[in-house]
């Protein structure tokens, strides 16, 4: 029996550690074809080998979300290894935190660049193969400073998940019409790499001394994606919030 997993083609951005490695593995092992974006070719081409010695299909493309024509690449990418796209995970993010008056202002255009622009420009990339079969998935992952402000050093990481908030209620909207479904994750601790993103020393410690005291595994969020692609294709799950049990904010 299918589970609504196995043969579909999923693109993963940020698929070179924490979430997205995650996530492809998972995906993987329950018979889906990943293709997997990120900067760190040499990550991703490990994590494909795995993937294929475990009897999986993986391919990997070095990418960087916050250039266009890269993610265009990825997709296409994708459309000439296995024809179609199922589903996109637009999972790459960063997280450098600071106050507002510590004026990152460099920190804080490169955010907007890849967690805002990314996701915008993964959704532009694969929307032409969907629309055309009227079927697909998009994924995007905001945060729980998505849904509150994470004042006092993440302003502005909490602006651009509350955007990515917005772009997904809104493309969720315009694409019931196409059978397109639209998920949003709103993740808490979960480990990975964004702890260390911030140049901010006394920010960079509060974060990493957060994520020490709560976080859980990246195999949460992997598990929840799954849940997501595997309902019937008449059913949408729309958003998803996983924190850590002892997690308060």
């Amino acid at each position: 029996m299918k589970n609504n997993i196995e043969n579909k083609v999923v693109v993963i951005t940020g698929a070179s550690s924490g979430l997205g490695e995650a996530t492809a593995r998972h995906l993987a092992a329950l018979g889906a074809k990943v293709v997997l974006g990120a900067r760190r070719i040499e990550r991703l081409d490990k994590l494909a080998a795995d993937i294929k010695a475990q009897g999986g299909e993986a391919l990997a493309v070095a990418m960087d979300v916050a250039r266009r024509e890269d993610v265009e690449a990825l997709a296409q990418a994708a459309l000439e290894a296995f024809g179609r796209i199922d589903v996109l995970i637009n999972n790459a993010g960063i997280m450098p935190g600071a106050l507002l008056s510590a004026r990152k202002v460099d920190e804080w255009d490169k955010m907007i660049d890849v967690n805002i622009k990314g996701v915008l420009y993964g959704i532009a990339a694969v929307l032409p193969d969907m629309l055309a079969r009227q079927s697909g998935h998009i994924i995007n992952l905001s945060s729980v400073a998505g849904l509150r402000v994470s004042s006092g050093g993440g302003t502005v990481y909490s602006a651009t998940k509350f955007a990515v908030k917005a772009i997904s209620e809104g493309l969720r909207a315009e694409m019931a019409e196409h059978n397109i479904r639209v998920t949003t994750l709103y993740p808490g601790a979960i480990e990975s790499e964004l702890k260390f993103s911030s140049s901010d020393p006394a920010s960079r410690a509060r974060t990493e001394k957060f994520y020490a005291e709560n976080e859980i595994g990246a195999d949460s969020i992997a598990r929840a994606i799954a849940y997501a692609i595997e309902q019937p294709d008449d059913v949408a799950v729309n958003e998803i919030t996983i924190r850590p049990t002892r997690q308060a904010f």
